[in-house]
């Protein structure tokens, strides 16, 4: 059985998994699917065709749901969809889709501290620690195990490729390449993720395969599309060194330098 305060607002249609906890003056919209083990705070504003999994907790003052913030946006029942066991902190923001065909999304595990906003159509991957005032525009996507430092600014449409590390105060306009960290506005590219990957477990040997494959983009001094092409005639390429190739291949605003 749940257990929702007196004074939370529960609207006729919102579906409540089981062992949720939902705080004092929280409002839970009418077309909000709540999972099991949810732990929602005071002042906590749920809202739109939002979905949310299991052993989510939400701080208070986080607003989620709630309609895109684009001219374009005419009203449709657009959705959100969030995962399992995510931390959301106080005053954080998630903003549904601008449109029908593709919908806003957070996968399990990720970390956002207070202030974040998420805009719409953002694809959050899953096991990301965001900081503290990150603020992401519309169509940003997050790979898996991606970190991003406080006071952060990310242009729409950006890609930050898996396990990389994007220094506090950073100005992010062009993707930026999978295992990497960097830092600045501009934003700059100043090598490997080493520590995080080596915290994550990755091998001595594997860190030198995604080491050889960074090299060739950024000490080659090749260009972009050079530096591509001899990397997609590598023999033996490694599942990381792949999904670099996929990745800047796909790298519509450019690579960050």
């Amino acid at each position: 059985m749940s257990s929702i305060h007196p004074t939370a607002v529960i609207q006729p249609g919102a579906v409540i998994g089981e062992n949720c906890i939902i705080g004092a003056y929280s409002h839970i919209g009418a077309n909000v699917v709540l999972g099991d083990n949810n732990s929602i705070a005071q002042n906590v504003i749920i809202e739109g065709y939002t979905t949310i999994g299991d052993g989510n907790k939400i701080s208070a003052y986080a607003i989620i749901g709630t309609d895109p913030q684009d001219l374009k946006f005419k009203g449709e029942a657009t959705r959100l969809r969030i995962g399992n066991n995510n931390t959301i902190r106080e005053f954080v923001t998630i903003n549904r889709s601008n449109m029908m065909e593709e919908d806003t999304v957070m996968g399990s595990n990720n970390l956002l501290m207070e202030y974040v906003h998420v805009a719409h159509n953002c694809q959050i991957g899953s096991f990301c620690v965001i900081a503290n005032v990150v603020q992401f525009a519309g169509h940003v996507h997050v790979h898996d195990y991606a970190t991003v430092g406080g006071v952060s600014a990310v242009h729409q449409f950006v890609h930050i490729g898996t396990h990389a590390f994007v220094g506090g105060a950073s100005a992010v306009k062009k993707d930026i390449m999978p295992f990497t960290r960097g830092q600045g506005n501009p934003y700059k590219t100043v090598g490997l993720n080493s520590v995080g990957l080596m915290r994550k477990g990755f091998s001595n040997e594997t860190i030198a395969g995604i080491k050889e494959i960074y090299n060739l983009f950024y000490r080659s001094k090749l260009n972009t599309s050079q530096a591509l092409a001899k990397a997609m005639e590598m023999e033996g390429l490694s599942p990381e060194q792949l999904k670099v190739i996929d990745f800047v291949k796909n790298a519509d605003r450019g690579i960050s330098t």
